[in-house]
């Protein structure tokens, strides 16, 4: 996703790969409040789109919060959603327009790019390059090239990121 916390001149960056129909992605929400909270727009945390195979409605989430970063809303686009992983699960994409409308999106252009796949490539290219880095889960956080897998457990990330992060910014 293109969509980040902080102008693009940030002197730090964070790369969190997520999977939007993800429930350890949400459990990852706390942490990247966390980051955003200490380090302010020192830390500019990016989302990245890597839908797993396993979460059938991952790919039009992940298309749904490029729309949404269009509108100007990527970030609480993507928090309302992976706050609703469950139901998205279950229910499948009317999840998407119901969290767009709740946003107050442009919910007919919301519809049109579902449709009309207009976001396919920023996805591909996310996933493409997540694979390449060798992103096999999420969340996943990249910082100063340092990949860090929370698919199998986020115990520590987020300290692990506040040290590289202070190394960094100095702190």
């Amino acid at each position: 996703m293109s969509d980040s916390t902080t102008a693009p001149a940030s002197p730090v960056v964070l790369e969190a790969w997520f999977d939007l129909q993800c429930p350890d992605c949400f459990q990852a929400l706390d942490d990247v409040r966390a980051l955003r909270e200490k380090y302010g727009d020192r830390l500019d945390v990016q989302l990245r789109h890597f839908p797993l195979a396993k979460h059938k409605h991952a790919y039009a989430a992940a298309q749904a919060a490029e729309e949404a970063v269009e509108q100007g809303k990527g970030w609480p686009y993507a928090e309302a959603l992976l706050a609703r992983t469950a139901e998205l699960g279950d229910r499948g994409e009317p999840v998407l327009m119901e969290v767009a409308t709740e946003l107050s999106l442009d919910a007919e252009e919301f519809d049109t790019a579902l449709i009309d796949g207009r976001h396919l490539l920023t996805v591909d290219a996310d996933e493409a390059e997540g694979k390449a880095i060798k992103v096999t889960g999420t969340p996943t956080y990249v910082i100063d090239g340092e990949r860090l897998d929370g698919g199998q457990s986020q115990d520590g990330l987020r300290e692990r990121v506040e040290e590289i992060a202070d190394r960094l910014l100095g702190a």
